[in-house]
């Protein structure tokens, strides 16, 4: 017998399991922002993680700050992208905007 199927259900990866959990959840629109600022190193990369502080949300507004206006603009210019990026890690659209502030 194939330990996988020991319980009778084939292995899931993380994503799924984690997608599954969150629906029976409450409060899932808080939890989903967190998961956003957690995964904003891995979706927009080192250079750019290493520069930006103090994200948070307002509503459904990422906020967050850079050390410079070019900085800013570069964010600024990709944020819908950044946008789709962190709202498909997640699963869900809990980032409708990205306000960048230098």
């Amino acid at each position: 017998m194939d330990k996988n199927m020991a319980f009778g259900r084939k292995p899931q990866s993380m994503n799924q399991l984690l997608r599954e959990f969150l629906k029976k959840v409450p409060h899932q629109t808080e939890l989903k922002r967190g998961m956003v600022l957690h995964f904003w190193p891995d979706v927009v990369g080192e250079r750019i993680s290493s520069v930006t502080k103090n994200l948070r949300f307002e509503g459904s507004k990422l906020i967050l700050h850079v050390e410079n206006e070019a900085w800013r603009h570069e964010i600024h210019a990709n944020r819908y992208s950044i946008a789709k990026k962190l709202n498909e890690k997640v699963g869900s659209k809990v980032v409708k905007e990205i306000v960048v502030r230098a």
